[in-house]
């Protein structure tokens, strides 16, 4: 009689061995449609789709309360303790677990042929090049953007955005950088990258996967009004098209950093009256 473990030796790799006898095992089922559909939607809850549920309601809540839209504060960067090396520990970690959601979409692409950084563009192959396109579109973006920013409060259709409510501390810019980088790898991976390379796997026409794409960034800005949500729908349509045009991420990580560091970085450096229009 041959031993459990000659047993197994014997067996081929798509079988076990349970407590009632052999079973077997799909080492190597292929995804399906519905498996990809309910990766995305877990993907999202997870990270950005929670977001914009939240800020569907925060702008709900803004509509509703007493007084204008425009006299409510949308502040970013906020302090969470009183004590300093508290509110620098809370915020690093803030930082930190903000980004799993990254490593877990890149971790499911891993599973399609290809390496994940090559199939985003996350990778480091041609710095000069994705640096000059990220500085581009950032000026692409950032002009305009302005302009609409400043049209919306004298519209009245935006709250009050305050980009940084941190204390003056050694760690405060620092802090905003760190959390620029967050926020740029954060939304591009997960809205463009991520996102629009699943679509395309459903099958979904290129004008379905611009719009959801773009529609979910301008959703998870609502918070601070319309005039942030139609600027970043336009800026989520620029950049998806980019995406698939180039297959390349990075770009679009440079300019959205380089965007919230002149933010968050320019608020809390410049004399406060200069951003009394926003």
């Amino acid at each position: 009689m041959r031993s459990a473990r000659e047993v197994r030796s014997a067996l081929p790799p798509t079988v076990g061995v349970g407590h009632s006898g052999a079973v077997t095992v799909e080492l190597d089922r292929p995804a399906t449609r519905r498996m990809l559909g309910t990766e995305t939607l877990l993907v999202l809850g997870l990270s950005l789709g929670q977001s914009a549920v939240y800020a569907t309601v925060s702008i709900v809540a803004k509509l509703t309360a007493d007084g204008p839209l425009s006299k409510q504060t949308a502040s970013l960067n906020t302090s969470v303790s009183p004590r300093p090396w508290l509110d620098l520990t809370y915020q690093l970690l803030g930082i930190a677990f903000a980004l799993l959601p990254v490593l877990l979409a890149v971790h499911l692409l891993a599973r399609d042929p290809g390496d994940p950084a090559r199939t985003l563009g996350l990778d480091a192959r041609r710095p000069g090049q994705d640096l000059a396109r990220g500085a581009g579109l950032a000026a692409l973006i950032g002009l305009p953007g302005l302009a609409l920013f400043w049209a919306a409060a004298q519209l009245g259709v935006n709250a009050t955005l305050v980009p940084a409510a941190l204390p003056e501390l050694w760690w405060t810019v620092p802090v905003l950088i760190l959390a620029a980088v967050q926020n740029s790898v954060l939304e591009e991976v997960i809205v463009v990258g991520y996102l629009v390379t699943r679509l395309r796997q459903l099958g979904w026409r290129l004008g379905g996967v611009v719009a959801t794409s773009a529609l979910l960034r301008g959703s998870y800005h609502l918070y601070q009004g319309f005039g942030a949500f139609v600027g970043n729908v336009v800026m989520g349509v620029v950049f998806s098209l980019f995406y698939l045009r180039t297959r390349r991420v990075m770009p679009l990580v440079v300019a959205h950093t380089l965007l919230d560091v002149f933010a968050f970085v320019g608020y809390a450096l410049l004399p406060r009256e200069w951003f009394d229009w926003l």
